[in-house]
């Protein structure tokens, strides 16, 4: 019995041992980007504005699931809150707003965007889209017939 039970310890100790010698892989440390404290009119010397933006829906870059937009942060603005993303139907609806606070009013701006349903999650975007933008003093218009797509996210790497 004693042998039994030193052969079993024996083969559970190689066990572990060769388990142990295997790779393992070491995690992936996840960034988070929140907005900074900084004072950005003191820094510029500029005062910070609140534009929204409203849309003008191009069913071709929408197409037939939906289209979710969410705003990138950039110099000379950023996004406000929750107003940062946007879903558009198929149907010509929409949900959601652009609020954004600017040093000055942006000729163009950037999104993340991605077919999705309405409820569908904040799952990965797909890549880059650029609209221009023409504005009248605080309000915005994105013609959405006239954005560019950009890289897929994947050609970034």
């Amino acid at each position: 019995m004693k042998r039994i039970m030193i052969a079993l310890c024996g083969l559970f100790l190689f066990c572990g041992a060769y388990a142990d010698t295997s790779p393992v892989p070491m995690p992936v440390p996840r960034v988070s980007v929140f907005s900074t404290s900084t004072d950005w009119q003191a820094i510029t010397g500029l005062q910070l504005n609140e534009y929204r933006g409203e849309f003008k829906v191009d069913s071709k870059l929408v197409g037939s699931k939906g289209l979710v937009l969410y705003y990138l942060d950039g110099f000379p603005c950023y996004g406000l809150g929750d107003t940062v993303r946007v879903w558009f139907g198929p149907n010509g609806k929409h949900d959601g707003s652009l609020r954004i606070a600017c040093v000055y009013a942006p000729t163009e701006i950037n999104f993340s965007w991605r077919h999705a349903t309405r409820d569908a999650d904040d799952a990965t975007g797909t890549g880059l889209i650029t609209c221009p933008v023409s504005s009248d003093g605080r309000e915005m218009t994105i013609d959405m017939a006239k954005c560019s797509k950009g890289k897929d996210w994947s050609e970034y790497r």
